[in-house]
């Protein structure tokens, strides 16, 4: 029996950066919103003193529970997809402010070629230049266009940088100066400067000093204690939604969060979307949360599948290219697009490796985008090379040079002696979409509420092979002009294929944005062409992966979105058609 609750003006899924902006924006509008979160409600005082490596790095406390829901993965369409159930493979985050609240805090804006790269690339290269199997498409919107959410969310968030050498133009510089610089910063920076390239520091969410936001909210200045990635931050000093838009939102006494609701479906007549029918998993009850407006803000996964068995929109068929939702899956895969690179080991040099953060480092743009010439090259799109210190926590950080036994007593003298003398160096590349990566509704497996689980299927192109190789041999020419004295070089082979069991990065795409509704989900609004009452914000609309770290890109789009939603309460009506109308 499913209990009808009393309407409100907008009910979200999700508490993380997306549905926190959404509801900042709406409530200091005076809307009244509802936030179904899955997880466990948490505050900011949770997590002071919970520096507990074993709790949150081996036991992913702020992690999705899988035994409850999950994906199935394969990695091409004639594989049976199996569940993923091993939290070390699949990091998607939970509770209250969700994966804002255990990330890093790298905070790069993407490029104007991301948004318009169908037509930049046909304008430089011709349509020869893109492979067959390719579904790259434009997204609607420009790097102009969006640049003032970028401004605004980097306010918001309290972003600590400097600007690119070659960066695309910004209307403000950032908020708050770069973090510290370090030996092993400086070393990457005077490196790449001696190869002709162009360092900078990464930007970061990580506050190199104390903040208050245009909300009146405060960021904490960083102590760099290196509990970042996996944790919520003990001092207040890393932007995250609780310590945020969350905040801005509880004042008005306008936002209700209700957690421990896992959203089963988006009710809806077929032209417009009614609201969200969830279970309350302590009770076991189920509700349904009527509203003007419903916003899918969760992760690609949970989007994909309330548009999927909410049967809204016409599902992504890949054997005939035809259908949207689901299409264009891409991501930063663990094996290929990131977490590959070049260790150094040096024998006469240590380092505080001990000491650092999550968006702490230096990075060169010279290969991201389209930045470098691609005509000769075997692939479109580019890569990112950066050295990150994040700290070295005492439990997972023991690398070792080739040839180490795994364990032992020769393992322990290596370990102790490179903890403070290695680095490395990785080059996170772009990831373009094809016909054969995409998502759909698993035919067997189901959570544990009998709902459907998404089926992810994931099939490299040979452009993702070579512009992963490109990306590794620029890792240790840098290492190299660093001064190691050997290196352990990841090999990327001909025939890497995607490991089925590891999501452990960013995802996108299954609701995809565009300017003309037969080839994409959302406009540039995040608004769905089939129902204008439903906005499906964040990576889910993004048409492809950038080489860049996504959340302000997300950010940006969210306050677009919730931008839309505010003009819709008021006016109505599909947002892209309205501006068409005038500017007509």
């Amino acid at each position: 029996m499913v209990k009808k609750l009393k309407k409100v003006d907008v009910v979200i899924v999700g508490s993380g950066w997306v549905g926190g902006i959404a509801a900042a924006e709406l409530t200091k509008a005076g809307h009244k919103v509802v936030i179904l979160e899955r997880g466990k409600n948490k505050k900011q005082e949770d997590f002071i003193g919970t520096k507990d490596e074993l709790r949150y790095s081996k036991r992913y406390d702020l992690m999705q529970e899988l035994n409850k829901d999950t994906i199935t993965s394969r990695n091409s369409m004639d594989k049976v997809a199996m569940p993923v159930r091993n939290n070390m493979n699949a990091r998607l985050g939970n509770h209250t402010g969700g994966a804002g609240v255990h990330w890093n805090g790298l905070a790069f804006r993407w490029l104007p070629y991301d948004f318009e790269i169908y037509s930049k690339t046909v304008e430089r290269y011709g349509k020869d230049k893109i492979p067959k199997e390719s579904t790259m498409q434009d997204w609607g919107i420009t790097y102009d266009e969006l640049e003032p959410y970028f401004d605004k969310y980097e306010k918001t968030a309290a972003i600590s940088g400097e600007e690119s050498p070659l960066g695309p133009p910004r209307s403000d510089k950032y908020p708050l100066p770069p973090m510290k610089e370090t030996p092993a910063i400086r070393l990457f920076t005077e490196a790449t400067k001696n190869l002709g390239y162009h360092p900078y520091r990464i930007p970061s969410a990580n506050a190199s000093q104390t903040y208050t936001n245009p909300d009146g909210e405060t960021i904490n200045g960083c102590v760099y204690c290196a509990f970042c990635e996996e944790y919520g931050c003990d001092f207040g000093a890393k932007a995250d939604p609780i310590i945020t838009v969350l905040a801005t939102a509880q004042k008005t006494g306008n936002l209700e969060i209700r957690n421990d609701s896992f959203v089963n479906s988006v009710s809806h007549d077929g032209k417009k979307a009614i609201g969200l029918v969830y279970t309350d998993t302590n009770t076991g009850e189920v509700f349904e949360q009527p509203a003007d407006i419903v916003v899918l803000a969760g992760f690609v996964f949970t989007n994909t599948r309330l548009l999927l068995t909410s049967k809204i929109g016409q599902p992504y068929n890949p054997k005939t290219g035809q259908g949207i939702i689901g299409k264009n899956f891409t991501g930063h895969f663990s094996n290929l697009s990131t977490y590959i690179g070049a260790r150094g080991f040096f024998e006469n040099k240590k380092f505080n490796n001990f000491m650092g953060t999550g968006g702490l480092g230096a990075t060169i743009d010279d290969f991201s985008g389209d930045y470098e010439d691609h005509t000769n090259l075997d692939f479109l799109h580019g890569y990112e090379v950066h050295y990150s210190q994040l700290g070295t926590r005492p439990i997972a950080h023991n690398s070792v040079p080739e040839g180490t036994p795994g364990w032992g007593k020769e393992f322990k003298k290596q370990s102790l002696k490179y903890f403070n003398r290695n680095l490395f160096i990785t080059a996170q590349s772009g990831f373009l979409p094809n016909k054969n990566t995409y998502m759909d509704l698993d035919p067997t497996y189901k959570d544990a509420l009998g709902n459907p689980l998404l089926r992810v299927t994931v099939t490299y192109a040979k452009q993702d092979i070579a512009r992963a190789k490109a990306g590794v041999a620029r890792c240790a020419e840098i290492m190299k002009a660093m001064g190691a004295d050997t290196m352990n070089v990841d090999v990327v082979k001909d025939d890497t294929a995607f490991d089925h069991k590891f999501y452990t990065d960013h995802f996108f795409g299954g609701a995809i944005m565009g300017a003309d509704p037969a080839t994409s989900a959302v406009n540039t609004y995040s608004q769905m062409w089939d129902m204008d009452n439903l906005f499906v914000v964040g990576g889910s609309s993004f048409p492809h992966t950038g080489n860049y770290n996504p959340t302000v890109t997300i950010g940006a789009f969210a306050y677009r979105a919730a931008e839309g939603m505010i003009t819709y309460l008021k006016e109505g009506g599909n947002l892209a058609y309205k501006k068409l109308e005038k500017n007509a």
